[in-house]
This record gives structure tokens, C-alpha cells and sequence, in this order.
């Protein structure tokens, strides 16, 4: 591949063309745009398409995720005027048909990070927020954060809402992270209509917020194993989550016969806080004798390399889901070593 140089015309080209190709085709929209990470791909999208204009969102949706990164100060940042409507636990599609009658001039959703709500609730489906969004000639943008290219429910998680069925409820643009279950290196990923993804590119702030090159080939490198089908196998968040129970209780028993102690319990993976709240996926556990858990952990972690484990009912908990099978042998050593000292 050629990097930032046209073949045919002989002349200059664009750093990111490869990584946007790859997107439009996965995703099916009509354009697409990387910057450094996701809160900087909110910020370039409200920056170009809402300064000093109204933008309506839910109060359920004014998330703050890791970092302190709050969606309410990435809008004042942007010069845009935060609009709320509904209430904490339910929003109508009534309440953004209001404020769009009350001068809001972008619609906007933003996909729950770290929680969960749940109970007497309700949110506007996407496609009733699109429709809406057009009858009155407005844009609906989407911040969908983690990504998801696939169906989580795959792996017997919940369902996440993918970028692709995003832009097919109607969304103008969706931005989201390009780790996370994208899996690839942190960028922030910008798709959907080809005249929006335009204008951002023409924002001034653009080029302080694009990647370098090694982001994008690590980008277009994670994308191709998307294209070619080779993503289960190849990138470690799915091919952790993919391995079979069987897989997992045969590892954690020749952990425990390697060492000759430990117990082989079952237990549960957690899948992440951000990404998927709440989600966990059943395992067999390696759970190291009673005892001094605290200094075991830390011995652990002072290994090279380094073994992070957990301390669940007072032992030591090594779950074989987390380490790579190629690993088996270094986290053998570490153990030995750990407890030893």
C-alpha cells in the first residue's frame, strides 16, 4: 500500500484514504473519518456540525465515563448549547419534537457506558429518532463509544448495538473507539453521511485530532481480519471470549498439576465495566491454597512478566480465560516463584 501518495495521479494523497476504505465497506456508510480517540471525535462533531446551535439529548445519556470524560463538558467545549429533555429514567419521543419546536438544530444519542438503567424506563427507539430528525430536515448523530462491529449476543453476552445497525435506523453519523470491541488501536472512528463527514474534515480542529500513522495501519490491520472472517481467531478480546468451557477447565487442571496445589473451581469472567456492564461469562477458576492473598498478589505482580490475578473468598484467583494459552508456561513460572517467596 502507498501511503499519503496517489498512484495514478502521480500527486500527494491522504494518510487516512486506507483506514476509511476499510470502514465504509464494513459498515456500509457513505463516508468515514479517524481521529485520535472517541471523545475527540465527539468534539470535532459538535464542533462542525452544532457551534453555538442547540443540541437536544436525553438526560439519561449525559454520561461520564473513564477519565472524568463528561458527554455535557465535551459540548460546552464545542461551543454547542446542551439542550435536556425527558427525565432521569424516561424520554419520549414527544420531549425531542419539542425541543426541536424550542430551536434545537441536532439530535443526539449517546450509547450508555459504565451502567445500566433499568426499571420504569423508556427511550426513543432510534429509527422513530431519525425519522423525526429528517421530517425536520436536522442530523442525528450517535455516540455509540465501544463500537461493536459484531453481535455480542454471539458470545452470550448482551446484544450491543452495532455501528452498522446504527446507520440503518437512519443515523447521520455514528462516532465511536477503535479498541475497545472494535478491538484495534484507541482512535475515534467517525461514519455515515459522505456531505457531514466533509464538513469535518474541512473543521480546522481536524488535524489536531488525527492519528498518526501508526494508528492507522494498526487500524486498517484490525479491520482487514474483519474483512477476511479471521477476527474470532485473531483478535484476543473475541478470541478470549470465544474459548470453550471444556477449553478453559482442561488449562486451569494442568495449571493445578504443574504446581501440585491449587483447587480447579468454577467462577464467572468479567467482561468490562465500559463496554459491556454487568456482563460476565461462566469459566473454571485456578484458586491458589488460603493465606496471605494480599502478599500473594503483590509477589505476583512483581513477577516478570507480571501475573494479575484476583482475591475472591480469601484465595488467590487465576483465571486461564485472561492469560493466552502461549502464556501457560511464564504464568507457571511466576506462581511457583510467587509462592516460593
Amino acid at each position: 500500500l502507498t501511503l499519503e501518495y496517489e498512484l495514478e495521479s502521480g500527486s500527494r494523497g491522504r494518510r487516512e484514504t486506507h483506514a476509511e476504505n476499510q470502514l465504509t465497506v464494513l459498515t456500509g456508510a457513505e463516508a468515514a473519518l479517524v481521529v485520535n480517540n472517541n471523545a475527540g471525535a465527539v468534539l470535532l462533531a459538535l464542533s462542525a456540525l452544532a457551534n453555538r446551535k442547540m443540541v437536544a439529548i436525553s438526560r439519561s445519556q449525559l454520561v461520564e465515563i473513564g477519565g472524568s470524560f463528561r458527554i455535557p463538558d465535551v459540548m460546552r467545549q464545542s461551543g454547542a448549547k446542551l439542550m435536556e429533555v425527558g427525565t432521569t429514567n424516561r424520554t419520549h419521543l414527544a420531549d425531542f419534537e419539542a425541543a426541536i419546536g424550542e430551536g434545537a438544530r441536532l439530535l443526539m444519542a449517546a450509547h450508555p457506558s459504565n451502567f445500566r438503567i433499568s426499571g420504569f424506563t423508556a427511550q426513543p427507539e432510534l429509527p422513530d429518532l431519525a425519522e423525526l430528525a429528517h421530517s425536520h430536515d436536522l442530523p442525528l448523530f450517535v455516540d455509540l463509544g465501544s463500537g461493536a462491529l459484531v453481535d455480542t449476543a454471539e458470545f452470550g453476552l448482551a446484544h450491543e448495538p452495532t455501528v452498522q445497525e446504527c446507520l440503518s435506523a437512519g443515523a447521520d453519523l455514528v462516532s465511536f473507539s477503535g479498541d475497545k470491541l472494535l478491538g484495534g488501536p484507541q482512535a475515534g472512528i467517525l461514519v455515515g453521511k459522505k456531505e457531514i463527514i466533509d464538513k469535518l474534515k474541512k473543521h480546522p480542529l481536524y488535524r489536531a485530532l488525527r492519528p498518526d500513522k501508526v494508528t492507522l495501519a494498526g487500524l486498517e490491520a484490525t479491520l482487514l481480519l474483519y474483512r477476511s472472517g479471521h477476527w474470532r481467531a485473531s483478535i484476543p478480546l473475541y478470541r478470549m471470549l470465544a474459548t470453550s468451557l471444556d477449553s478453559l477447565k482442561a488449562r486451569a487442571e494442568a495449571w493445578q498439576k504443574a504446581l501440585s496445589f491449587g483447587d480447579v473451581l468454577r467462577g464467572l469472567s468479567t467482561v468490562g465495566g465500559g463496554s459491556l456492564p454487568e456482563e460476565s461469562l461462566p469459566t473454571w477458576l485456578l484458586a491458589l491454597p488460603k493465606g496471605a492473598a494480599k502478599k500473594t498478589l503483590d509477589a505476583l505482580r512483581a513477577q516478570d512478566p507480571p501475573v494479575i490475578g484476583r482475591i475472591q473468598d480469601g484465595q488467590v484467583m487465576l483465571d486461564p480465560r485472561t492469560v493466552q494459552p502461549e502464556q501457560d508456561q511464564d504464568l507457571i513460572a511466576a506462581v511457583k516463584a510467587s509462592v516460593n517467596r
